[in-house]
This record gives structure tokens, sequence and C-alpha cells, in this order.
């Protein structure tokens, strides 16, 4: 029995977003935070269950902001998934490396190394995005928007 689109969505982001930012979070917490390896495992603890609770939302936010910005350029797609990378995940992130043990300096550090990655990783991610949807025989940004996928 082939799995719904829906589920199939869900799946295909919820991978893409834990395996791509557990690796860039936790590298980003220990190398330019200052966290130690132990406050790094914490915050990646932590920051599982809430990427498996928001990368479907995100994958979602990323098709509406592409669609409603509909970039022709590939500088207006990196300018796109930039900006829906800072908006959405930056929040978050500071969330998690307060609750993971960051003291305010880093804290601050953490955020702002972060929100500079997502300057640099805004693209990458979208075309990671891209490809592990298309592996779960889903297109990216061509998905409906604002739909759960159906």
């Amino acid at each position: 029995m082939a799995l719904s689109v829906g589920i199939r969505s869900f799946v295909a982001d919820t991978l893409a977003l834990v395996v791509f930012f557990t690796l860039t979070s936790g590298l980003n917490e220990r190398f330019v935070a200052g966290m130690s390896w132990d406050e790094v495992a914490v915050s990646r603890t932590i920051g599982a269950p809430l990427m498996v609770l928001t990368a479907r939302p995100y994958g979602l936010w990323r098709n509406w902001l592409l669609a409603r910005l509909a970039p022709s350029t590939s500088w207006g797609v990196f300018l796109a998934d930039t900006t829906a990378l800072l908006v959405f995940q930056v929040p978050i992130y500071a969330a998690i490396i307060a609750v993971g043990g960051a003291d305010g300096t880093a804290l601050l550090t953490g955020t702002i190394g972060f929100a500079l990655l997502m300057l640099v990783l805004g693209r990458p991610y979208g075309l990671w995005l891209e490809f592990v949807r298309r592996r779960f025989g889903l297109e990216g940004p061509g998905q409906k928007p604002m739909s759960l996928g159906g």
C-alpha cells in the first residue's frame, strides 16, 4: 500500500530537517557558541523532537513563501530560502540552546552564529529539501502551497 502524499511530505520534510540541522546546529553550538559537547548533546536531544514538530510546518511555510515571491532568478531563490530560514528557524534555535544550557553570552553568540549560518545555508538547505522530497516522489517548491500535501 502506497503512502499518501501527506504522509510522504511529512516524512520527507522531517528527515531533511533533522539530518541537515542536527549536523549544522551541533557544529555551531560547539565551535561558534563554545558550548561543551555535553551541552550540545542536551540541545540536540531537545532539538530533535522540536524539529519533528516543526519540519512540515516549515516546509509548508517555505512552499508558500516561494509561491508568493515567485523568484525568477537564482539570486531570488537564494534570498527566498534565506528569508524563510531566518524568519522561521532562528527563534526556535535560540529557545533550544537556551533550554540546553547556553548562558547569556553563549545564547547571543550562538543565535547570531546560527542566523549567519542561515545566510549561508538557506539555499543549500532548500536544495537538500528538494532532493529529499524527490526521493519520496514529491516536488520541492511545486507542492501545493499551504496544503497538507494532498
